[in-house]
This record gives structure tokens, C-alpha cells and sequence, in this order.
């Protein structure tokens, strides 16, 4: 009886999930224990035993009264039916006083020795030359000194800082430089065990008092996806997780889905105004993906409504007659892919580029000083005007085309 009834680890190595669930089981076995009481039964047990206590435990108690103690017995080989008349005859309260006493039995530990330094004494520093040879050449009693011995002055002497020019140089790149690596520490353990808290039932946002929670976290959170996964962190979802299906269900339950709409249709308006039909950007800027974003318009039956305002910015983009607007937005190749245009906007630009070139192109030495007479008079920047030309691919013939002008005018 002694050997079964020692401790096997501390009461605090207990892990916090273990010993809730051996507390819950003896309250339903009515025999309701303190916590202390259960990580002393559990203290019993080996860490590799834990699993069978969560397996008996996730059952329902087969007799009555059960504490930890009883639940350890079991586990030990006892019917359900002895451990329960051993509880109600005080027979674990013995067994509990009998695990202290082995307890405060056990012999301390040895205290650790002090570890003796294995490293060397640091070599005595160097006296300068001067000295060196002067006092090298005869000792205090007139006989030559040993050659590199420091004397008795030299090590008591206070010892000098290095100058600017024998200080250490900086490490050339980083990799040269030590790295301190952070150390591996342990999980917590016992009572400092992290265990996220438990969520709320789906039935919870169901009923009247629901409509309490969903009002606030309405207000906090900008569409339907940000909602959802406010709420997935605090409830479970019909089956399981939370899902859209179970947000849009008590949102209309509540009367809630119709305003959240509203707002939802007015804040994916506004973005595309804001954005310039770039639906890439109002993503970004609601905080959801484009499959999310393309969902939520057809959700709301917005499909028309964002594609006349993007349509409205391509018409914009594609009819601008002002030279640096357009070259400017030659750029800004997401943007133009985004609204589907690219190609056509950088035909348009090519054929009236061309056009101003041509112009200007029998007075133009050099490419730089073509795209400054272009930038000159049409008040565009130079910078502009050559990067279209190279990214339009006018670059090459405008090239050739110079070179055989400037052969042609040699005598």
C-alpha cells in the first residue's frame, strides 16, 4: 500500500486541463473536491498516465461519492463500486495523509558544489620596451633578471585604457559580428499552463440576450467578414466552427442583417469612388481578399453599381488629352491592368507618341534631346517623355533613324 501511494511529481506539474477535468468528474460524482486536493491525488500519477485520466473521466462516473483519490484507485485496478465505499468510509483521507507523510520523509538533496573554474589566469600584460630592457638587464639585488618576467611594480601598477588607435575595429559585415541566440526555454507548466478560454454556444447568440452582443460588435466592425471573425473567437457555430451561414442567420433573426447591409453597400461605394474603380486597392482598404470582396458585392447585388464607377474612371483614363496625366499614368501598370485597359491605353499613347516625335524628330540630334524638344513644347517632363518612349519600345528606331540623319549630314 505505501509504494502505490507516493508522490510521482509535484502538485504544481499537474497540467491545468488534467486536473479541471478530474475536478468536474468528482463534482458529478458528488464529492466535490478543492484544487489543492486534486493536484495532490494527481500528483500520483506519472506524467505518461495522463491520457487514462482524461479517458475515465470523459465518461460518467459509475458510482457515488468519487474524489481524486478514488479516481486515482480506480486507475489503479479498483472497481468503481470499493472506490466508492472507500470513500464514504474516510478511507482516502487516510491515504492522503499517508502520501504527505512520505513527503516530508524523503531525504533533501544534496546541495550542489561550486564549480571550479577551469580557465586560466590571464597572461601578464607586456611591460613597454624602455623599461623592459632596463630592468631586464639587472634585478633589485644586482643580478640579471629573467627575460620577460614582469616585477613586482609592473603588477601592481594600474593598468591603462587602450587608445583610439588600439581599440578594436568594428566588424566589417555582420555576419562577422557574434550572434547571442536567444535561449530555449520551457513550456509553462501547472498552474502557469496557458489555456485558451472557453467559447460561448451558438445558441447563446440565438436567443434575446444576443441581440446585446451582435449590436456592439456591429458597431466595431465594418462589414460581415470582420464580424465573423470577431465572433468565431468567442462562439462556436451551429456545427462546430462558426461559419457566414450562422452570423447571416442571427443577423436576420435579430433584425440586424438589412442595416449592416446598408452600411456595407455604402463603405464598397465609396471605396471604388475613392480608389478609382482599382478593386485591388478597396480590398486592401475594407481588410478582405479579393474572393471576399467579389462575394460581398454579389451577396449585395452590387455588381452594376461598381462597374459603372469603374467604368466611369476607364472612360476618364482613356479620354485624357493632357500629355503629362497620360504619361504619368503609363506608370502605373496595376492600375491599368486592374481596370482592364492596358493595352488599349498604351496603343492610344503610342500612335499620338508617335505623331509628336515625328514633329520634332528632323531638328533632334540625340534621343535625350528629342524627348526634350517633345517635353519643351508641350510642357511635359523630360524624364516622362523618355521613359514612354523606352517602355512604349520607340527607343530602337528613333535610334536608328537619328544615327542615318547625322550620316546623311556629314560633308
Amino acid at each position: 500500500m505505501n509504494s502505490q501511494w507516493q508522490r510521482r511529481r509535484q502538485p504544481d506539474d499537474v497540467p491545468t486541463p488534467v486536473a479541471v477535468a478530474v475536478s468536474d468528474f468528482c463534482r458529478r460524482a458528488k464529492a466535490a473536491a478543492s484544487p489543492s486536493e486534486v493536484r495532490e491525488a494527481l500528483a500520483l500519477l506519472t506524467e505518461e498516465e495522463d491520457f487514462r485520466v482524461r479517458t475515465l473521466t470523459d465518461t460518467e462516473p459509475e458510482a457515488s461519492p468519487l474524489g481524486p483519490f478514488a479516481v486515482i484507485d480506480i486507475l489503479r485496478g479498483t472497481a468503481a463500486s470499493l472506490a466508492s465505499q472507500r470513500q464514504a468510509c474516510g478511507y482516502y483521507e487516510v491515504v492522503q495523509e499517508l502520501a504527505r507523510v512520505h513527503e516530508e520523509k524523503k531525504p533533501d538533496p544534496l546541495p550542489a558544489q561550486p564549480a571550479v573554474p577551469t580557465f586560466a589566469a590571464p597572461p601578464p600584460r607586456p611591460a613597454p620596451a624602455g623599461e623592459a630592457s632596463a630592468e631586464g638587464s639587472q634585478g633589485k639585488d644586482g643580478k640579471a633578471s629573467r627575460s620577460g618576467a614582469p616585477t613586482v611594480q609592473e603588477r601592481i601598477a594600474p593598468r591603462k585604457r587602450a587608445t583610439e588607435a588600439e581599440a578594436p575595429e568594428p566588424f566589417e559585415s555582420e555576419d562577422d559580428a557574434p550572434r547571442f541566440l536567444k535561449r530555449d526555454l520551457p513550456k509553462p507548466r501547472g498552474r502557469f499552463t496557458q489555456v485558451a478560454a472557453p467559447k460561448g454556444s451558438y445558441q447563446t447568440l440565438v436567443r434575446a440576450e444576443g441581440k446585446d452582443v451582435l449590436e456592439p460588435a456591429i458597431e466595431q466592425n465594418e462589414h460581415r467578414f470582420a464580424l465573423l471573425k470577431s465572433l468565431a473567437e468567442q462562439y462556436n457555430g451551429s456545427k462546430g466552427e462558426l461559419k457566414m451561414p450562422d452570423v447571416e442567420s442571427v443577423l436576420r433573426l435579430h433584425d440586424l442583417l438589412d442595416p449592416l447591409a446598408d452600411r456595407e453597400r455604402q463603405a464598397i461605394l465609396a471605396a471604388y469612388t475613392e480608389h478609382r474603380g482599382a478593386a485591388g486597392r478597396v480590398a486592401w482598404a475594407l481588410g478582405l481578399s479579393p474572393s471576399e470582396l467579389q462575394r460581398l458585392i454579389s451577396t449585395l447585388q452590387l455588381q452594376q453599381e461598381v462597374e459603372d464607377v469603374r467604368e466611369r474612371f476607364r472612360r476618364e483614363a482613356l479620354g485624357s488629352r493632357q500629355l503629362t496625366q497620360r504619361l504619368d499614368m503609363l506608370g502605373r501598370d496595376k492600375y491599368l491592368v486592374d481596370l482592364g485597359i492596358k493595352k488599349r491605353f498604351s496603343e492610344m499613347l503610342r500612335k499620338d507618341l508617335e505623331a509628336l516625335v515625328d514633329d520634332e524628330l528632323p531638328d533632334a540630334q540625340s534621343l535625350s534631346g528629342l524627348a526634350e524638344a517633345v517635353s519643351r513644347k508641350h510642357g511635359a517632363p523630360q524624364e516622362l517623355v523618355l521613359r514612354a518612349i523606352e517602355r512604349l519600345g520607340l527607343a530602337d528606331s528613333l535610334r536608328e533613324q537619328l544615327g542615318a540623319d547625322s550620316d546623311h549630314s556629314l560633308p
